[in-house]
């Protein structure tokens, strides 16, 4: 079986540097040590042990930083090539996470989410493909409510690091 998804792109283009930007969003993003939470994680013996370590782990936007990849570091080894910064972030939040697959298991298709960072001539830019449109077709109101809710959140700190 084979279902279209149609996905709606937030983006906003920053006139601050590149390293500017990627600080703004770490306000919002927490950056544990995932060498030493995910154990803890795993080891959790209750929701409520587990929701105490999500919420110390998590920034001001109530996600963390999953993983981060320079992409540019690529496109730098070819000389060839016009030379620029481009950084994906993949970060989310396991509880929220477990609100919607819960529900509606697809949602583990796209939850982290990712958040693009990338610098051009015009500016840095910064992108999300928005968990309610991944998940518009899903019939489950509480789970579009959850995500609308993440959106909002991951929207306010791009638009916040954009300055």
């Amino acid at each position: 079986m084979m279902r279209r998804v149609a996905v709606d792109r937030f983006g906003v283009t920053s006139a601050k540097s590149f390293d500017e930007v990627l600080r703004g969003l770490e306000k919002g993003i927490g950056r544990p040590d995932m060498r030493v939470l995910k154990p803890q994680m795993d080891g959790a013996e209750s929701l409520e042990e587990f929701e105490r370590l999500i919420h110390a782990a998590v920034g001001s936007a109530d996600l963390m930083d999953f993983l981060r990849l320079d992409l540019g570091a690529a496109i730098k080894k070819d000389p060839a090539a016009k030379s620029f910064r481009i950084v994906r972030i993949i970060a989310g939040n396991p509880l929220i996470m477990k609100q919607m697959v819960e529900r509606v298991p697809d949602a583990g298709s796209y939850a982290p989410v990712t958040i693009l960072v990338y610098e051009n001539d015009g500016g840095v830019h910064l992108a999300y493909d928005t968990m309610s449109s991944y998940l518009n077709g899903c019939g489950d109101e509480a789970v579009l409510a959850v995500a609308r809710s993440l959106d909002e959140k991951v929207i306010a700190l791009l638009t916040e690091a954009a300055g």
